[in-house]
Formats: C-alpha cells, sequence, structure tokens
C-alpha cells in the first residue's frame, strides 16, 4: 500500500501521463538545444509500451489531475526511467513522493538505492538527487556522435575528456 499522495497509474490518468511524457521530451529535447514541440501521439506510444512491459508507474494526484508521475524499470535493482512535474507545481515536494515510492520498492526488494540516469545539463533533477543523497556516479553513457550531430562542449571526468 502506498502511504504517499501517489496512485498507481490506471486507465484514468492515461491521457495526463501521455501529455506529462511529451512535455518531460521537449525538456529532454531542450538539453541538447533542440527546440520542438509536444508530440502526443508518440507520448501515447511510448506509454502503451510501459504499460505492455508492466513497469510501474506512479502519479502524483492534484485536484484529480496527474500532476507529476515517474516510470520505473525492474532489472535486479530499480531503475528511474522518467520522472517529470509539470513546472507549476515543483518545489512543493511531488518529485519526492515520487521518489519515495521508487525507494520503498527498492527497499521491498533488499535494496539500498534507486539508480538514476541523468543528463548531465539536468541540473534541476541533479541538484534534487543530490540533495536526496544520492552522490555515486555509477555510470558513463559513451557512444559515437549521430550522423550530422555536432556537439559543441568537452566534459571532463577524471583524466578523460569527452565530447558533448
Amino acid at each position: 500500500m502506498i502511504k504517499y499522495p501517489c496512485v498507481e497509474f490506471n486507465k484514468k490518468y492515461y491521457d495526463d501521463v501521455a501529455n506529462l511524457i511529451s512535455l518531460f521530451r521537449v525538456t529532454l529535447r531542450r538539453f541538447k538545444n533542440i527546440e520542438s514541440n509536444p508530440d502526443i501521439e508518440s507520448a501515447k506510444e511510448e506509454l502503451d509500451e510501459y504499460i505492455e512491459r508492466k513497469y510501474p508507474i506512479y502519479c502524483y494526484i492534484k485536484d484529480d489531475k496527474s500532476v507529476g508521475y515517474i516510470i520505473l524499470r525492474i532489472d535486479g535493482v530499480i531503475w528511474v526511467e522518467q520522472i517529470y512535474v509539470l513546472p507549476g507545481y515543483r518545489r512543493m515536494g511531488i518529485a519526492k513522493a515520487l521518489y519515495d515510492v521508487a525507494e520503498d520498492m527498492a527497499n521491498s526488494m533488499n535494496e539500498d538505492t534507486v539508480y538514476n540516469y541523468v543528463h548531465p545539463n539536468n541540473d534541476a533533477i541533479i541538484g534534487f538527487l543530490k540533495a536526496n543523497d544520492y552522490t555515486v556516479l555509477n555510470l558513463i553513457e559513451v557512444r559515437k556522435k549521430y550522423k550530422g550531430e555536432k556537439t559543441t562542449k568537452k566534459i571532463k571526468i577524471e583524466n578523460n575528456e569527452f565530447d558533448y
């Protein structure tokens, strides 16, 4: 039983969560200096895939509307696939409540932590994670450039420098 103002996803909140996913994708693109508009149809396809794969999804409900969500993946440990809170509802404890659900799920599996992939430009989530005692850098994703991709920055980690 969830003791937070969060509920397990159900079809009642399908359109709300699809909208939030579309806004999440716009935000991620912005971190790469790509402006885009919400694509609700692609978001619905993405949500359908999470539902089909039985990923745990939790919504934070305010005034009978989902104003934030978290999607989790269980792969031996708990991974946060996505978390998003509408801008007007940020800094109100909603992300913390959603993370508490994920951490309780991890604890129920005898795990000590929840794992996160974080975009290096996402200062908001990095600050949130640090404020909640997430400090260990565990993985670095390294890939070849996409065709036509232009990197504009360099990131140094220890003795290694990467294009970004």
